[in-house]
């Protein structure tokens, strides 16, 4: 995912406050039966799987179905048909990705019960799941959504408690939240909060509306910088010197649907 990221020392100005809006979609699938034959059959809500960076990647995924009780790092929180207007597209045509989109991505959101910013500053993600090749030529127009235990932010999967269901209610836990440890927010590895750390993703900001056309990386990346060093001495308590980073997205994470950007500030909290 293209994204840049800035650390600078800010001195404390009128305070602005952003909010959220990023999720990533990754397309795999299921197997075959026992026969042979590729199952059409969609898979269940609630299904628990062992994922890892590899798994999500791949084309598709027929991954067994695990004991949530036991060590898992994915779980399926939504399983749609697509409607009969993209049946006789490719599966991996961009239109269906975008439909997937809009239907994962406020799913996984309401699924961890978190907000806007929660959202982007968290250590897990989600992935979707087509079926794969023979049981789409079979027929099969099913999607499934997965939260996983990592992603862009942390790439060794974590595993997840029993359900992930409400993971991020009210003040979520540091072990789900993303902060960074190194000199710089970019280029320093992203580890859970709960571990030591130099950097904490505070909160995120708004960069533009809706039905706004993509403004250019350099309005984006000032607009960004701007608001965050608002938005980071506020979170800081206004002190007289702060560093802080960000990181904003491009035209790509833009057209299909981001407006925010995520606000660092330096600290060990």
């Amino acid at each position: 995912m293209p994204l840049n990221s800035r650390a600078v020392r800010g001195h404390a100005p009128a305070l602005r406050l952003g909010g959220l809006a990023l999720l990533l979609g990754l397309l795999a699938a299921c197997g075959e039966d026992e026969s042979g034959t590729a199952s059409t059959e969609p898979p269940e809500v609630g299904a628990c799987r062992l994922l890892d960076a590899e798994d999500v990647a791949l084309p598709s995924d027929d991954s067994p179905v695990v004991d949530c009780a036991e060590r898992h790092t994915a779980e399926t929180f939504e399983v749609r048909e697509l409607p009969e207007e993209l049946h006789d597209l490719e599966a991996d045509d961009p239109q269906i990705g975008a439909h997937v989109y809009k239907t994962c991505a406020p799913a996984f959101a309401s699924f961890l019960r978190a907000d806007e910013s929660a959202v982007m500053r968290t250590v897990v993600s989600w992935a979707w799941f087509a079926p794969e090749e023979a049981a789409w030529e079979a027929g099969a127009r099913w999607f499934r959504c997965d939260v996983v235990g990592g992603g862009p932010q942390l790439t060794e999967y974590r595993a997840l408690p029993e359900t992930a269901q409400g993971l991020l209610e009210g003040l979520p836990p540091d072990q789900w939240m993303v902060c960074a440890n190194g000199r710089t927010v970019n280029g320093s590895p992203k580890v859970p909060c709960s571990e030591p750390h130099t950097w904490r993703a505070v909160t995120t900001i708004k960069v533009g509306e809706p039905a706004e056309d993509y403004p250019g990386d350099r309005i984006v990346e000032v607009t960004t910088r701007d608001f965050c060093s608002d938005s980071v001495g506020a979170w800081l308590g206004y002190p007289d010197s702060y560093e802080f980073g960000y990181t904003w997205f491009k035209q790509a994470e833009w057209e299909v649907g981001n407006r925010r950007s995520v606000c660092w500030a330096r600290t060990q909290q």
